[in-house]
């Protein structure tokens, strides 16, 4: 581990096929507006670091750039509805939570994520009055995956779950050098006029 920081023991969940990109470093950012059963009704930031759950409800091939829809397919291929544990490989430690209200700044991001213009403008218009969190994320590698129990708690369209069994912290890197990081999160910023 080339960092040492304190572990939560809790998971943002998000698109397996986003948590890969994550894990690969194709990306540094998420949006968030919540689930659909958020117990505060927007999105919160619950913690500045937690691991990364793929989640497999309500991804969509066609809400991909081209060039990731085969990402999708790969992340399918280890997943089962039937699945006693839930894979964890990527931690994240959030840099800057950028909340968006409009499209024409929504826009400036475009090409620094995965998903298409379409993904992005229901993103932001869905719960209307409350902004897009744009999460900047430093993200890591565990050296070995845990395997987490899946408990009926993990399930649903959330933002946030506490994992509720004890994991031992796992060894891990950075996806990216600081100096890769540090030129990604300058190209956003920049762009956003931060």
């Amino acid at each position: 581990m080339t960092e040492v920081m304190t572990r939560e023991a809790v998971a943002l969940k998000e698109w397996a096929v986003s948590v890969k990109a994550l894990h690969d470093g194709e990306q540094i950012i998420v949006m968030r507006k919540g689930g659909i059963i958020e117990e505060t009704r927007d999105f919160q930031l619950l913690s500045q670091s937690f691991y990364l759950m793929p989640a497999y409800e309500h991804q969509r091939k066609e809400l991909l750039k081209e060039a990731y829809r085969d990402g999708m397919d790969e992340t399918l291929k280890e997943w089962s509805p039937e699945a006693e544990t839930i894979k964890l490989s990527a931690y994240a430690v959030v840099e800057r939570d950028i909340e968006i209200t409009d499209q024409e700044t929504l826009d400036k991001l475009r090409d620094m994520h995965i998903w298409t213009d379409t993904f992005a403008e229901e993103r932001l218009k869905w719960k209307k009055k409350n902004p897009l969190h744009v999460l900047l994320l430093r993200v890591y590698k565990l050296e070995e995956p845990v395997h987490a129990p899946m408990k009926p708690a993990y399930s649903g369209c959330k933002s946030w779950v506490r994992i509720e069994d004890e994991i031992a912290e796992p060894s891990m890197k950075p996806v990216l050098t600081q100096a890769q990081f540090d030129k990604e999160a300058g190209r956003i910023l920049s762009a956003l006029g931060i």
